[in-house]
Parts: C-alpha cells; structure tokens; sequence
C-alpha cells in the first residue's frame, strides 16, 4: 500500500514529518546515579556529570536515527512535569497518601504545592536548555519540553492541594492569571537562552475526554465544558504575545507511566476547544489505540500541523508498516498531507520509571518512524 503523494513536501520547521515526543528511557549508569545521590553517596556535581555525560551521548544516537529536533530526554527530570513546577517561585515539593491513579497501578505519592504566590525568578531548567543547545551545536534543533499552564493549575487544584492554594488565591481567576504570568516569563527565559521550538505538555484534556471523568465531575457539581474554556485560557494567555519566531507546540496524552494510562476517550468533547487556542503551532496527538477514537475530531483543526501519536511507547512490538500507513492515509480524510506529521503517541519515560520495553526497542521504534516518513513525505 502506498500513499506517497506528489504534492508531499518535508518540513524545515519543528515538528518535523517524523518526530519525536520529548522523554527517553534512562540508561542505567543514570539510575544508578540517581540512587546513589539519593543515598548520599555521590555529591551533586557528580551526578550532574554523569547526566551531562548521558544527554551528550542520547544527542548524538537521536542525530543517528535521523531526528532533527533533539532533547534532553527529560534526564535530569523524576517527573515530566513536577519538577518543573517544583523550580517555581513559591511552589515547594510534598508527599500525599497516594499517587496518581494508573489502569491497575499507582505512581509515587508526590505533588507540587504552594508555599507563597506563584512567580518566576529563576529556573534551573533554563540551563540546562543552555547545555542542551551547546551539545546540539547548529545541525539540529534543541527542544524545551515544559508541563502546560493548565497541567499546573490542574495540579493545584487537587483536592490535597486545595487548602494551600485557597490560603495565596481567593479566586481561581487570579491564580489562573498568575500561572500565565509566571509562564510566559519562564519561555521568555528559555527564549533568551536561545530556544526556538518549545512543547507544553498538558494531559488535561485527555482526562477531559474520558466520559468517567465526566460524570464523576458533573457529580460533583462541576461544569466539565467550563474547566475546559478555563483550561484553554490559561494556556492562551500564557503563549499571547511571544516572538515570532518561537515554534510553541502541545502534546495531549492520556497518561504514561510504566507502560499504563490513566484516562480514554476520543477528542470529540474537547476538540473545537482545544484546536481553538490560539498561538499553538502544532498539535502532538495520541493515536497509538482505540481509546483515543478516531480521526474526526481533527476537523477542527485551523492551519496548524498535527503529529499523530500512531506508534506506541509503551510496548517494545514494532507497528505493521502498512497498518500505520493506512491510518495515515484515514487522518488524511480530515487534515491535508502536509499538515501531518509522525510520531510516538508519547515520551519513552515520562517519569524515570521508564516504560516496559528496551532501549534498543526505543530505537528500532524511531528508525521505522523515519522510514515511513520519508516513504509518505519524499
């Protein structure tokens, strides 16, 4: 089956026709590390060494597999996005009973919590993009991967979380107007750095498609459209305003930890709302299952591109070829040619768990991705 067009054109512009989410599997000299600074058995200049060391290596096999546009893999991260907003102005680290909710597993028990008014000083993240994009050098692009404002402020508003929050916020819309606040002066940041091409990672709205969730919000007296416009206004201000030549990307997914999810459901509920934020450049959508419906929803979309998440991270089995491509072909219905893009449906390690497959596996995973890409867009 062949679904080369003529008119199919590669791109010169994150995302790229074959791409990639943000996180990969630690490699084990890096768990080891970690555990022993846990321990206190190294200092932190050591770990930060060996991580330095890692990311170097992880740059160069991500140029070798033909990537152009690189991360850090989240290597010097616990969460993919806890630790970001633990580097916050008022914001402090803490532990809670449970963890997050997974299908047949529970995370860590850990959250961000505030101590005092949201704000952005400085960051920590911001140098080590500055490495990032030292080792890079100019062949490639060095991308920032971030949680999305409204994964913050989803965060917040847990109800372990909902007494500190009250006691520095009396309504959700000024928390919500510092959150935008704080973000867009932490990407100013990352921009000053050097930074061009920058993913918000936001699994609001895949909990927002999942009828459970629906109903249990509703239950509880929540109007589940109007968290949504929340959401979706709190991720706009945040991105209003920005350089021009800054590429501002989100990836949606429903959960990844350890090889499990957290939420289903298409974008139908959401997807009018979600595609019509303004600012986003492009769209990182899960589609590696039936639990996140079909391609419909993407007739929402504007003039963004969309990079459809059709390869799983979460199992070692490579995809039949031609199954991926005939799916491509079905999104092409609703999105033209040149506005798809391809990729895993999320990071291999979205926390330094990992998921359940090898790294060699990881890698097979984003040779086939190149090849089908380049089958589709010569």
């Amino acid at each position: 089956m062949s679904i080369v067009i003529e008119s199919a054109k590669q791109r010169t512009a994150t995302p790229f026709r074959h791409d990639m989410v943000g996180s990969f599997l630690r490699p084990h000299a890096l768990k080891e590390a970690r555990i022993q600074f846990q321990n206190n058995e190294i200092s932190a200049d050591v770990l930060k060494k060996i991580e330095d060391q890692e990311i170097i290596k992880l740059v160069k096999k991500q140029k070798s597999v033909g990537l152009q546009a690189v991360t850090d893999g989240e290597f010097r991260r616990s969460w993919w996005h806890l630790d970001f907003m633990w580097g916050l102005d008022g914001v402090e680290k803490a532990n809670l009973e449970k963890g997050y909710p997974f299908q047949g597993m529970e995370t860590r028990a850990e959250t961000a919590r505030l101590y005092g008014k949201i704000g952005f000083s400085y960051h920590p993240f911001v140098e080590h993009f500055k490495f990032l994009k030292n080792v890079a050098g100019s062949d490639v692009i060095a991308r920032q991967t971030i949680p999305a404002p409204a994964q913050f402020l989803a965060e917040l508003q847990r109800p372990e979380n909902k007494a500190s929050t009250d006691a520095f916020y009396s309504s959700t819309e000024d928390l919500a107007a510092d959150i935008a606040k704080t973000y867009k002066a932490a990407i100013l940041a990352f921009y000053e750095a050097g930074c061009r091409s920058l993913q918000l990672d936001d699994c609001t709205w895949g909990m927002l498609c999942d009828k459970n969730y629906w109903e249990s919000r509703q239950q509880e007296g929540v109007n589940v459209s109007e968290i949504a416009q929340l959401y979706a206004r709190v991720n706009e201000e945040a991105i209003a305003g920005l350089p021009d030549d800054l590429i501002i990307t989100t990836h949606v997914c429903r959960g990844n930890y350890h090889s499990t999810w957290a939420s289903s459901g298409g974008y139908e509920p959401v997807a009018e709302t979600l595609f019509g934020i303004d600012n986003i450049d492009a769209y990182y959508l899960e589609f590696d299952t039936d639990r996140a419906g079909d391609f419909a929803p993407l007739r929402y979309l504007k003039n963004q591109q969309v990079v459809l998440g059709l390869h799983s991270s979460k199992v070692g089995e490579l995809e039949d070829r031609e199954v991926i491509i005939s799916r491509i072909r079905e999104a092409a219905q609703y999105v033209d040619i040149n506005h798809i893009c391809l990729s895993p449906q999320c990071g291999f390690a979205s926390t330094e768990e990992g998921n359940l497959l090898t790294e060699e596996q990881q890698w097979n995973k984003l040779a086939l991705i190149k090849e089908i890409a380049d089958e589709i867009w010569k």
